[in-house]
């Protein structure tokens, strides 16, 4: 899948003339839409706000959604369902500032039903995203996942049913020390791998000491698996 992001909004993607900024240019997008279509063999899809600035009517994002699907060919929408201001806000400040606004998405799938449609923004828990799929095709979590992807581990039988054990976040570390290894030999930093995985026991007893542990350690010349090590070892067992 390639996706084409219509929603940034920093200042830096605006002087490109992509991001959001391309929400007002339906034409253009749905040009490179259909372009980049004649060229892979893999769906195009495009993930946009659902307005920029003064223009966050529902017309505003239907017309937008009905250009790019005819003309375009796109047949898959991520949602974020806030506007972005492209002037007077940081892109943090667009994630967190313009209100979520999910019943539009929802109306959107209505309207677009041969459309398919996935929703993004603020979703926490797995029980948000199940009251999501009862409107849409599809739910996307972006900083929730990151800075806590152990919300994760429970998505195949919750989201989609499959009968499987799920892992304890002590195995999915130690399931990581090959990868590791690997690109240990290979020059690579072990500070830029366990970055990642900071979040991994949020919430959790020994969260802080593997977070602090981690971040003192990996960062060092010649740091290994062993720091890794050391720091679940401050984890107390899961049962």
């Amino acid at each position: 899948e390639i996706n084409l992001n219509v929603g940034c909004p920093s200042d830096r993607v605006q002087n490109g003339r992509f991001g959001a900024c391309l929400m007002a240019e339906p034409e253009l997008v749905a040009e490179c839409v259909s372009a980049m279509r004649d060229v892979v063999d893999v769906p195009v899809t495009v993930k946009t706000r659902i307005g920029i600035d003064d223009q966050d009517s529902y017309e505003f994002l239907t017309d937008f959604v009905s250009i790019v699907s005819e003309k375009g060919g796109c047949e898959q929408f991520t949602i974020h369902a806030r506007k972005a201001w492209l002037s007077g806000l940081s892109p943090k400040e667009n994630r967190e500032i313009p209100p979520l606004d999910y019943p539009r998405a929802y109306q959107l799938k209505k309207d677009f039903s041969h459309l398919t449609i996935a929703i993004n923004g603020g979703v926490k828990t797995l029980e948000e995203s199940k009251e999501h799929l009862q409107h849409l095709d599809g739910v996307m979590v972006g900083r929730e996942a990151y800075q806590n992807p152990y919300i994760l581990a429970n998505v195949d039988q919750e989201i989609f049913g499959l009968d499987k054990p799920v892992k304890k976040r002590s195995q999915v570390v130690e399931e990581m020390y090959p990868y590791i290894e690997q690109q240990l030999s290979q020059g690579a930093y072990l500070g830029h791998i366990t970055r990642h995985m900071l979040g991994l026991f949020q919430n959790m007893p020994g969260a802080r000491q593997w977070r602090r542990y981690i971040s003192e350690n990996a960062h060092k010349p010649g740091s290994g698996i062993e720091v890794v090590e050391a720091a679940l070892a401050k984890i107390p067992k899961e049962l």
